[in-house]
């Protein structure tokens, strides 16, 4: 059995596993913002923020993906006035950012790519909770925090991506991966750099108990490589260097896919995990109505629709996708999303030990 560990602590373990793998990364991959101490705090409606108040900034840490954020904040931005200072990284790397500053926080509103990493936030009381949010209302409940100290805008599903050219007929299961004919051939990402492979792992094995561990023996045993974040881990795959990607996230796929190249995704029939990705405005943020209006912004009819566009799922039930299967189209496992976030740090060590 793995170690139990208090679900207090878990993402502050992850921030330190990420920090030690990816510190390196993570500065080099710094942007320009730098802490501010002149935040003036406005009075006005969470709506009214950014035409009602002198303070005009807004530092947002995001998982992406990179075309999506920056017209997220293109969008909020025009609407408001407010400049924002964005800094993008894998859900590792911004909390290993994050760990980093906590004498000295920057950031105001963090979008993470995992679900367990936000409701770590929370238990670590780091979130600054907004239920007056427009529209939360109308998010998927089992995404979204009841209290409002996070709002999953979107999500993303993992399946298994597949080269075309290479795979005449796709896997129908996770367990066909093991088998002699793909030996050599998989990718799987990395949990400790990507938040969604966390995902899939913990909800795998939150569904199956310690007997899931089995699957990722067998992963280990036909030759399947750890191979970076999810983009590192699908490219090849796209060239035809690799056939398959287990836990791949499906919108980068339907990117692909979109431009042509020779690459589909399915789900396999046992189910698969869905990885939300929550948005959460920081305790120690210094332009809370910046912040709240940023959310609220993340939450409309605009917003959304720029989700739908970019192949992912959108957070709010209301709003469906057409370039990609909707919710009601993919086989769910039953994941437990308190076990996944108490479980993520000994999930990650245990694999990447397994995978090096």
């Amino acid at each position: 059995m793995m170690n139990k560990h208090v679900f207090r602590t878990g993402w502050k373990k992850g921030a330190m596993l990420a920090l030690t793998l990816t510190f390196g990364l993570a500065v080099a991959g710094c942007g320009t913002a730098t802490p501010s101490k002149d935040g003036a705090q406005a009075t006005g409606s969470a709506g009214q923020a950014g035409a009602a108040s002198t303070d005009q900034k807004l530092v947002v840490y995001s998982a992406g993906p990179d075309g999506l954020a920056k017209k997220l904040v293109a969008g909020y931005e025009a609407q408001s006035g407010v400049k924002v200072e964005l800094f993008q990284g894998t859900t590792g790397k911004i909390l290993a950012r994050m760990e980093a500053e906590k004498a000295n926080p920057v950031a105001d509103v963090v979008v993470l790519a995992s679900l367990p990493s936000v409701q770590g936030l929370k238990k670590d009381g780091l979130t600054l909770p907004y239920p007056d949010a427009k529209n939360a209302d109308k998010l998927n409940p089992d995404w979204a925090d009841k209290e409002g100290n996070y709002f999953s805008t979107s999500a993303s599903a993992l399946g298994i991506a597949y080269n075309t050219k290479l795979v005449k007929t796709p896997p129908t299961s996770w367990a066909d991966l093991a088998k002699p004919e793909y030996k050599d051939q998989i990718n799987i990402p990395d949990p400790s750099l990507s938040g969604s492979a966390l995902d899939f792992m913990t909800g795998y094995l939150s569904a199956k108990g310690d007997g899931g561990w089995t699957l990722f023996e067998q992963y280990k045993a036909n030759g399947v490589a750890m191979a970076g974040a999810n983009q590192e881990a699908l490219d090849p795959v796209i060239t035809g260097a690799k056939s398959m990607v287990a836990a791949a996230v499906d919108y980068m796929t339907y990117k692909a896919k979109a431009k042509g190249e020779p690459i589909d995704i399915v789900y396999p029939k046992e189910g698969t995990v869905i990885s939300p990705r929550p948005a959460a405005i920081l305790k120690s943020t210094q332009h809370e109505q910046n912040a709240k209006a940023f959310i609220d912004y993340l939450l409309s009819d605009e917003a959304q629709k720029l989700v739908a566009d970019a192949s992912l799922l959108p957070g709010r039930t209301d709003v469906k996708a057409d370039k990609r299967a909707n919710l009601d189209e993919i086989p769910l496992l039953k994941n437990n999303w308190e076990w996944m976030g108490e479980h993520g740090p000994d999930v990650t060590e245990k694999f990447t030990q397994m995978f090096k």
